[in-house]
């Protein structure tokens, strides 16, 4: 008989960095779990790394076909859902050229926030028929301009949506025609702050959404979080990040991020409605998880509703079946 207190938790971007870590954790908690993979040699190879069983989908979150094809399989199983955690994210750092998805979006919107809006919207159904469901959305203090990193280079600025508005082969979220891998990221980072508000809305409050950022976390290689970076600076990225681990110890390590996911997932005292973390640097080499505010821009519902909107209209016109 399963435990009670397992929870059935649907994680993407489980295959390395701290969904790895967060899945560790939730497996060895007894939680049932499926991973969303992007092909199969990282789910074999997941699925040898991690203890004890584990449920895999083969879906690479750059085709919105295959997430929706995954949705559909998933709501025609009629399992519940106690968690859907949506952690997987992509940056290609200081690219100038966009790379695009199969149904012509910029890589970066496809599958940081459109792939996991369409989540959202099709297992819905699902986290429903759970006693207590709860969805989880990995952000990042990016998001806010105000923030550390946030301030640098251009900030997170969505405008008037017009790249959602002017259909597939956009480069940027606000129509600018010159694409920036970082402002990129960043601007992705604010969808997902804002596609949790207008969950939240949508819902009334019923569940916790929940979004969060895990601080800086660099691992040894980045790989997976950089996979689509075909002009990555690999000796910059290190002198990067040895400054930032080694020397100014402001980083996070996955271990660590990825325990605070699995709580996020399991921790009973969060309450429904809209939730936002921040995992702070407190001290030296410190770190603790708060409930913190958002940007003004993160918390600007009208705008919340018009991206989901939009979103939603976008992924409706591709070539996709979302049925």
């Amino acid at each position: 008989m399963a435990d009670p207190a397992s929870k059935r938790v649907l994680l993407t971007g489980g295959s390395s960095g701290v969904g790895f870590e967060a899945a560790t954790v939730l497996i060895a908690q007894g939680h049932e779990l499926t991973i969303v993979c992007r092909n199969q040699a990282t789910a074999d190879q997941t699925r040898s790394l991690l203890p004890g069983s584990v449920h895999i989908l083969i879906c690479d979150l750059a085709d919105l076909g295959a997430v929706a094809t995954i949705c559909s399989q998933l709501v025609d199983s009629g399992a519940a859902l106690d968690a859907l955690v949506l952690n997987a994210g992509l940056q290609y750092a200081g690219a100038s050229d966009p790379q695009f998805s199969a149904q012509g979006i910029e890589l970066t919107i496809a599958v940081n926030q459109l792939a996991h809006q369409l989540m959202a919207m099709r297992l819905l159904p699902l986290l429903c028929k759970a006693d207590s469901p709860r969805v989880v959305i990995t952000a990042s203090e990016v998001h806010n301009p105000s923030s550390g990193a946030g301030k640098v280079g251009k900030p997170a600025d969505l405008g008037d949506l017009q790249g959602l508005r002017a259909g597939p082969g956009f480069a940027m979220v606000d129509g600018n025609p010159s694409f920036d891998g970082n402002k990129a990221y960043k601007d992705s980072k604010l969808c997902n702050v804002l596609m949790a508000r207008e969950l939240n809305r949508q819902l009334g409050a019923v569940m916790p959404v929940i979004a969060w950022s895990p601080g800086l976390v660099i691992t040894r290689t980045n790989g997976g979080f950089f996979r689509y970076n075909k002009r990555s600076n690999p000796l910059g990225m290190g002198a990067f990040a040895f400054v930032a681990r080694d020397l100014l110890r402001i980083t996070e390590s996955p271990e660590n991020a990825g325990r605070l996911l699995a709580q996020l997932v399991c921790d009973p005292e969060i309450t429904p409605g809209f939730n936002y973390f921040t995992n702070k640097v407190v001290r030296f080499g410190g770190h603790r998880l708060d409930p913190t505010d958002t940007s003004a821009d993160g918390a600007d519902l009208p705008k919340a509703a018009e991206l989901w909107r939009l979103s939603e209209q976008l992924m409706s016109e591709l070539p996709i079946s979302l049925t």
